[in-house]
């Protein structure tokens, strides 16, 4: 059940409370077999089959997994690039190295995320990448995506495209997370494709 609010659009706060209620009941075994599948499909694509500089992230918690997915990037000698939180909410890049390279990271009273323990980058790393992996809550039919409201990916992408960047834009989602219609602001952007455990919907992209 989706709450519209007075524009007729899904109100954003209600919509991502609903959303991570659903992911917050999957047991560990379901998230990981949610990741193994991701993979599988994610690795499916072609521009996954070309790129050489994939920017993704690790999941946390309840989020669809992508270790399974990072591990079989580096194996196939794909350059993964992942994300570490600045103070100010936008993101620094690593490489990621395998599982050893990881450290995890308290910030505040947020939760904790697995970074990078590496070398940083800087922010602007991320522009060489021919792929970014973007983490969500949910995608519509237009492919705008539902972030979880903190700004660092519109940051990321802000980036990119002061940059003339044009990377594939992709996000990883349970099956049940693509909707029929998610809020968009006029500065959004739709994603070129989404991942499911189930398989791989195209939109026209920006």
């Amino acid at each position: 059940m989706v709450h519209v609010g007075p524009t007729g659009e899904p109100d954003k706060r209600t919509l991502r409370r609903e959303i991570l209620t659903v992911r917050n009941r999957l047991t560990a075994d379901d998230v990981g077999d949610a990741g193994r599948a991701l993979a599988e499909r994610a690795l499916e694509l072609p521009e996954m089959a070309h790129g050489r500089t994939v920017a993704a992230y690790v999941s946390v918690g309840s989020e669809p997994g992508t270790l399974a997915l990072l591990d079989a990037l580096r194996a196939r000698g794909v350059r993964v690039l992942l994300p570490a939180l600045l103070p100010d909410n936008d993101l620094d890049w690593g490489e990621y190295a395998g599982p050893d390279s990881l450290a995890r990271v308290q910030h505040g009273g947020k939760m904790a995320l697995f970074e990078p323990s590496g070398a940083r980058l800087g922010p602007d790393a991320v522009t060489a990448a021919d792929v970014v992996l973007l983490p969500g809550l949910a995608v519509d039919a237009r492919g705008m995506r539902l972030g979880r409201g903190g700004g660092s990916y519109d940051r990321v992408l802000a980036r990119l495209e002061r940059a003339g960047a044009h990377p594939r834009l992709v996000v990883l989602l349970y099956d049940t997370e693509v909707v029929a219609r998610v809020p968009a602001e006029a500065h959004d952007k739709p994603v070129h494709a989404v991942v499911t455990p189930s398989g791989v919907r195209r939109f026209a992209g920006p």
